[in-house]
């Protein structure tokens, strides 16, 4: 394992929802120092209800300064402008952003560095803590997210991985498109939390208030409610038979006023993850219902593994990633055969297929990750000397 570090994350929102950000950094704070950064600038904000509320609650978290979430994690949101594609604006972004984590390091033990970013247009921080190790750890084609530029973040992204020293990606097409930049690009794919999703199984486990009146059967989904859910899909499937519930776990960031029409649609928003075991109790499906584009091909959607690990049978859209966990998973690719596959996935409920469903993704929980991703950070901190020294050279801001 890694140990003895302080680990700059740059990384989404630490109060969001947890991710595989939020997972493996708890994990690493175990045995090191994290500085968790609020990295908000990879886009630039529109002037509407949802980025004006998040500016001013970032206003709130700036003017708070560091945040203790452990003796080991802290939690900075810095001071930036979030003009990625500015070169201006990036120059003054790598003075601040720099200074403000420089700050943070300086209460932490005097250890090694490590620069672990989750965001694809900082490599203007790369080499500016005198850090031995350099991470880009992508989860997502970010270039294909709408609200992003994409042409910018290409660009920036490329930068990035040109000056790390290992790229972990946790998608097989996103290991094959940035290994074609770097030679030490591998596939990590995500973890579960398996004993807190296995729960679900436990008679002792509750079901939350708020689901209880559902009429069964209840396909269910968690997660963002957001551009890559596929709403005609769903209101298809919906409309076809009234006597199914559907419920929606998340916050909603898009418009879903032709769900809310729909009787047997139930929205009930964003809820706490320590009761989704309780939710994934009610539910008799579990379902992934994305689009499919060149983000969701990049996807490896972390609930496939938490409907799993709570015994649920799943039904999804043919996404890569989700081909692999066939017949535990029914795909459909289409309205038609997206019902079909529901159908059938009401017929495997027995505790048999819980049973098996739950073993297939037993040993995939998230400490089994983060050691996965520690022996490729060992064996390449051996190789930085002789190949990859001069990508630590401090350059330009682009």
């Amino acid at each position: 394992m890694i140990r003895g570090r302080n680990i700059i994350a740059i990384a989404s929102n630490w109060h969001f929802d947890p991710t595989s950000k939020h997972h493996v950094m708890r994990i690493l704070a175990e045995e090191n120092h994290v500085v968790w950064v609020n990295y908000h600038g990879s886009r630039r904000p529109q002037l509407n209800k949802g980025d004006l509320s998040a500016i001013w609650n970032k206003l709130g978290q700036i003017r708070q300064g560091p945040e203790q979430i452990t003796p080991t994690l802290t939690v900075l949101t810095p001071l930036l402008l979030p003009l990625p594609g500015s070169r201006w604006a990036r120059s003054l972004n790598q003075q601040l952003v720099v200074r403000q984590i420089r700050r943070v390091l300086r209460r932490l033990p005097d250890q090694p560095v490590q620069l672990w970013s989750f965001a694809p247009d900082v490599d203007y921080l790369v080499g500016r803590f005198n850090e031995e190790l350099d991470l880009y750890y992508c989860v997502d084609e970010f270039s294909a997210f709408s609200t992003y530029d994409a042409a910018t973040i290409q660009q920036l992204e490329r930068a990035l991985i040109d000056r790390c020293d290992l790229v972990i990606t946790t998608a097989r097409n996103l290991q094959n498109s940035k290994s074609a930049y770097h030679p030490h690009t591998y596939l990590v794919n995500h973890g579960v939390s398996y004993d807190h999703f296995a729960r679900a199984m436990e008679p002792q486990t509750d079901i939350p208030e708020a689901i209880r009146g559902v009429p069964a059967p209840i396909f269910g989904y968690f997660g963002m409610v957001q551009d890559w859910l596929d709403q005609e899909l769903i209101e298809a499937v919906a409309r076809r038979h009234p006597d199914w519930s559907f419920v929606f776990l998340g916050k909603q960031e898009v418009a879903v006023d032709r769900l809310r029409t729909l009787p047997n649609v139930h929205l009930l928003g964003q809820v706490k993850f320590a009761d989704l075991p309780g939710y994934c109790k009610a539910f008799d499906v579990g379902l992934i219902p994305f689009k499919i584009n060149n983000l969701t091909i990049n996807v490896n959607p972390i609930k496939l593994r938490e409907y799993l690990a709570a015994g649920l049978p799943v039904v999804s859209t043919d996404l890569p990633e989700v081909r692999a966990y066939r017949p535990h998973v029914l795909i459909g690719e289409n309205a038609e055969n997206f019902e079909s596959a529901c159908r059938q996935a009401l017929q495997q409920r027995s505790l048999y297929h819980r049973q098996q469903r739950q073993a297939a993704v037993r040993h995939e929980t998230w400490p089994d990750k983060v050691r996965e991703i520690a022996h490729y950070v060992q064996d390449i901190q051996g190789e930085i000397p002789a190949h990859l020294a001069d990508r630590h050279a401090l350059l330009p801001c682009n």
